[in-house]
């Protein structure tokens, strides 16, 4: 995270937004949360901080993400904890809706959004104007041109006001898409162009700090490889 707020910094962002998920599988909740309770302008609840400050999301999660659930929830600071229970699951800042999951139905935390057709797609999309930005998605399979789903390379999208979107924003912490390095998007607002920024980060470091307060082993390895 500080690595990302350095490059945020350089390219002169006025503001901050944080989907969510900002505690869950490192071993730096509360300086994590620190900087972002400074730093953002909005912050959105996560399935990994509802499971943190006393939701109910843990029991349904992997022996791994429980785990590191169950620990977060300990080392919390009270502070910290009563932030993350005040956080809602959706914001609207129009012409865009915020979500942390689906935009279909931000309190199912933790979906997996598949392809759809087109006319599937529609009910996911109406109450944004433009697009909804979203985190903590995982695509389980591919799709052709036939399906209405569309994946772009990692580099920058100018929105059509003909059409709306679904943005997922990558991940700080844990992209999952093969690229190890920390992913975030800058949104040009007036001009309807979004951007997506890579950026190294000490991997190592991360990765003796998950190792040095016992969480399971496989949070610290899977940063190696982006997965």
């Amino acid at each position: 995270m500080q690595a990302v707020l350095k490059v945020v910094d350089e390219r002169g962002a006025d503001r901050i937004l944080c989907l969510g998920d900002v505690v869950g599988y490192g071993a730096s909740p509360n300086e994590c949360l620190n900087l972002i309770r400074e730093r953002s302008h909005m912050v959105l609840l996560g399935n990994h901080d509802s499971a943190a400050s006393g939701g109910g999301e843990a029991a349904r999660f992997n022996p791994n993400a429980k785990a590191a659930a169950l620990w977060t929830a300990r080392v919390l600071t009270p502070q910290n904890r009563d932030f993350l229970r005040g956080l809602s699951l959706s914001r609207p800042i129009a012409p865009y809706l915020y979500v942390h999951a689906s935009p279909r139905g931000p309190a199912r935390l933790g979906v997996h959004l598949r392809p759809v057709r087109r006319r599937a797609a529609v009910p996911v999309l109406h109450r944004a104007t433009r697009a909804s930005s979203v985190t903590r998605t995982s695509r389980r399979s591919s799709s052709g041109s036939s399906s209405g789903c569309v994946s772009l390379p990692p580099t920058q999208l100018r929105f059509d006001p003909v059409h709306r979107y679904i943005v997922n924003v990558g991940s700080v912490g844990q992209p999952r898409d093969r690229d190890p390095r920390a992913c975030f998007v800058v949104l040009n607002e007036p001009d309807g162009k979004i951007e997506f920024v890579r950026v190294p980060y000490d991997i190592e470091a991360a990765q003796e700090k998950i190792r040095a307060v016992n969480l399971p082993p496989v949070l610290a390895a899977r940063l190696t490889t982006g997965e």
